[in-house]
C-alpha cells in the first residue's frame, strides 16, 4: 500500500524551528561572520579573514582566560557530577522533613547569581561573617583575603559556583533514582548485598543517563561561567579571575572589537562542542 506524504506534521515544527533559527542559528552564524570582520560598532565592518584568530594566539589576556576557564572546569565539573548523587541518595528517603531538606539544596538555585554573588561577596570580605568564623575558632589568625588574593579569588568563586549548581543537579539526579525499579533493590536484600555494595551495583550504572547529562550540562555552565566574576571580582585580582566569557565581554563592550571578541566567541563554542561530544563518548561507550 502506497504512503501519502504529508505536510502536517512538519508544519507542527515551525513554530520551534522558527524560534531556534531566529534566536540560535541566525545570532551563531552572524557571530562566525563577525569574527572575520574589523567591528567596532561604529564605523563600518571591514573584512580581516583569519586575522583576529591570529591575534588571539598571540593574545596573553585571551590564553591567560582560557587557562583560568580550564581550571574552572577541572575543578568545579568533578564537584557537581558527584557531590549532587550522595545529597539525591539523601533526599530519596522517607525520612520526616526532608521535603523541606530538598527545598533548602534548591532555594540557591531559583535564586539570582547577581544577588547569590552580593551575598558571597559580603561572606568573603576580610571583615566578613566567614573570616569572621575562621578567627574567632582559631582557624587562622589573620582575616584570608578571599577575593584580593590573586591565589584565593578563583576557587572563592568556584565555591559559589558549586554551591548554587548543587541542588540543580540533585533534582536531576533524583528523577534518575525515582525511576530504578524497586524490585532490584527488594532481590539484592534477599540475597544479603550491603547498601553500599547495592549503590555500586545497581544504583550508579543505573544513573549513567543521568550522570551523563550532569557532566555536560556542568561542563558547559564552567565554560561559559560569567555573573559570578562580574558580580564578586570583574576578572580580578591581576586578572586572576578572569574566565574566557569576561574576556569576550570585555573585547565587546568595553573596547568595543566586536569582531575580536566573536572570534573568541567561537574559539569558546568550539571547545564547549568537544567538550560535551567527549563527555558523551566516554560516559556512553559501555552503553
Amino acid at each position: 500500500m502506497e504512503r501519502k506524504f504529508s505536510l502536517v506534521p512538519y508544519l507542527f515544527l515551525v513554530p520551534a524551528c522558527s524560534i531556534i533559527g531566529a534566536f540560535v542559528l541566525y545570532p551563531m552564524l552572524h557571530a562566525i561572520a563577525a569574527s572575520l570582520t574589523d567591528y567596532n560598532m561604529i564605523t563600518e565592518s571591514r573584512f580581516v579573514g583569519l586575522a583576529n584568530y591570529e591575534k588571539l594566539s598571540r593574545d596573553p589576556f585571551f590564553w591567560n582566560s582560557l587557562k583560568n576557564t580550564l581550571l574552572y572546569l577541572l575543578v568545579v565539573v568533578p564537584f557537581l557530577v558527584i557531590a549532587p548523587i550522595f545529597l539525591a541518595l539523601l533526599v530519596n528517603k522517607s525520612l520526616a522533613g526532608v521535603k523541606v531538606f530538598r527545598a533548602i539544596f534548591y532555594l540557591p538555585v531559583i535564586t539570582s547569581l547577581v544577588v547569590t554573588g552580593l551575598i558571597w561577596k559580603w561572606v568573603y570580605e576580610e571583615q566578613g561573617i566567614l573570616n569572621y568564623f575562621l578567627t574567632a575558632s582559631g582557624i587562622t589568625d589573620n582575616p584570608v583575603a578571599f577575593l584580593t588574593d590573586p591565589a584565593n579569588a578563583l576557587f572563592s568563586v568556584m565555591a559559589v559556583t558549586i554551591w548554587t549548581g548543587l541542588g540543580y543537579y540533585m533534582v536531576i539526579y533524583l528523577a534518575g533514582l525515582q525511576s530504578i525499579p524497586k524490585h532490584l533493590y527488594e532481590a539484592a536484600e534477599v540475597e544479603g548485598i550491603s547498601k553500599w555494595r547495592q549503590t555500586l551495583y545497581i544504583t550508579i550504572p543505573l544513573l549513567k543517563p543521568s550522570i551523563a547529562v550532569v557532566a555536560v550540562m556542568s561542563s558547559i555552565a564552567a565554560m561559559k561561567v560569567f555573573e559570578e566574576v562580574y558580580v564578586m571580582t570583574q576578572g580580578g585580582p591581576l586578572d586572576a579571575t578572569k574566565t574566557l566569557v569576561y574576556f569576550i565581554y570585555q573585547s565587546a563592550f568595553e573596547e568595543f572589537e566586536m569582531g575580536y571578541a566573536s572570534a573568541a566567541g567561537v574559539v569558546l563554542f568550539l571547545l564547549t562542542l568537544c567538550l560535551s561530544l567527549i563527555n558523551l563518548l566516554v560516559l556512553r561507550k559501555d552503553r
